[in-house]
């Protein structure tokens, strides 16, 4: 049976090495049978990459009939040459698929400031056409890394008022990671028919509650790309009951590939889940948990399992947020470590023995109010400056 990105009917996919890379695949196409609804939902970098600015204005067509993945160049802070690059490569792909070039959409990732070598892209694109299948999902989800470890895959079928659609999708993500939309990109397939303003509204709200909810190094990239397409190949259109179950779905596959990312971050050797409770407001919540999550401090010492209580106390005081330190506690997997602002009678070992864990949750209550905000991150280790000292 087919998986990952075309586990949902009507898709196919091939992936091949062009020569970006010395050998790893590093070049993939998605494609659906007959053209899909897209929707996506990009970087908010100022300084964002051709294929970005190129989907950004492709998406607004009616309909999609492919993707087109390089890995290995970022094709970011490339110019005007970067750009029309990008044109060339799609145009070639729009020929040999018989479709608009407005059809196509792009991502690229990979080492920023390179002109991309759109003719090795070109000179691999009939290939690729020509190996299209449904059981490729494995190799496309392996064409898109750089500096991840694995592949990362996530799958979902739901039953729906008029019978079963499928969900699939992949992503690839390891460091420069703080989607605001990292170097992180999000490939998303459906069998479902789905009008356009939903299916983008629906998107952009699963993407805030999974993939914006992660960071591995508070950095955010040039090329962050998640994009979805519905081909409406299952004949199973949805009914507005319908459409509260196909969201928990989609946002369950986002969650899915986002902590997949988180750990697989470079150099990472725990995951690890932030919880800021008691605030007055959600976005309350969230700068204070992004605070500790983006910590290097805490991360450190998670990364060391050194149960410095005291860093994420720093880290919660700096958000920005007023609050009455003398209400803060702290939990660490559920010990209460910090209470009303003072250190609590915890037995070390203990604290210790949970730091020791390769999952940790961090939980604040500022008991300020009854919001609260969930990050995932990871911690921080020597490998990790290791893979960016190395990595051009």
């Amino acid at each position: 049976m087919s998986s990952g990105i075309t586990y949902p009917k009507g898709f196919k996919s091939s992936a091949v090495n062009c020569g970006i890379k010395k050998e790893k695949l590093d070049l993939t196409i998605i494609v659906s049978d007959d053209t899909a609804i897209p929707a996506g939902v990009f970087t908010q970098n100022v300084c964002c990459a051709a294929p970005v600015i190129l989907s950004k204005n492709h998406i607004n067509s009616e309909k999609i009939k492919a993707i087109v993945v390089n890995s290995g160049n970022a094709n970011a802070a490339s110019g005007d040459d970067g750009y029309a690059a990008a044109v060339k490569c799609v145009e070639e792909l729009a020929t040999c698929l018989n479709c608009l070039p407005t059809e196509i959409l792009m991502a690229s990732t990979g080492i920023i400031g390179v002109p991309l070598q759109a003719d090795k892209i070109i000179k691999a694109i009939p290939e690729l056409v020509e190996e299209l299948s449904e059981k490729n999902a494995e190799k496309t989800a392996q064409a898109i890394l750089t500096t991840d470890t694995f592949a990362k895959e996530a799958v979902c079928e739901i039953e729906l008022s008029n019978g079963k659609i499928r969900i699939g999708g992949i992503a690839k993500g390891s460091g420069m990671i703080m989607p605001d939309m990292a170097t992180m990109l999000a490939f998303i397939t459906t069998d479902a028919e789905i009008d356009r303003h939903t299916l983008q509204e629906m998107l952009k709200k699963a993407v805030d509650k999974s993939f914006n909810k992660i960071t591995v190094d508070s950095d955010t990239s040039t090329n962050d790309s998640v994009m979805i397409l519905a081909n409406g190949a299952s004949n199973i259109s949805l009914t507005e009951d319908d459409k509260l179950v196909f969201y928990e779905a989609l946002e369950s596959v986002c969650i899915d590939l986002a902590k997949m990312i988180v750990r697989d971050g470079e150099g990472a050797t725990k995951f690890v889940t932030v919880i800021a409770e008691g605030c007055k407001t959600e976005n309350d919540a969230d700068k204070i948990a992004r605070s500790i999550a983006n910590s290097p401090l805490v991360k450190t010492a998670l990364y060391g399992c050194n149960p410095n209580w005291g860093r994420v106390i720093a880290a919660v005081g700096k958000s920005g947020i007023s609050f009455n330190q003398n209400k803060l506690d702290v939990y660490f997997n559920d010990v209460l470590t910090v209470k009303n602002g003072l250190k609590a009678d915890t037995a070390p070992g203990i604290l210790k023995k949970e730091f020791e864990k390769q999952e940790i949750e961090i939980k604040v209550n500022i008991n300020a109010g009854y919001s609260e905000a969930t990050i995932w991150t990871c911690d921080l280790s020597h490998k990790y400056v290791d893979i960016n000292v190395d990595y051009s």
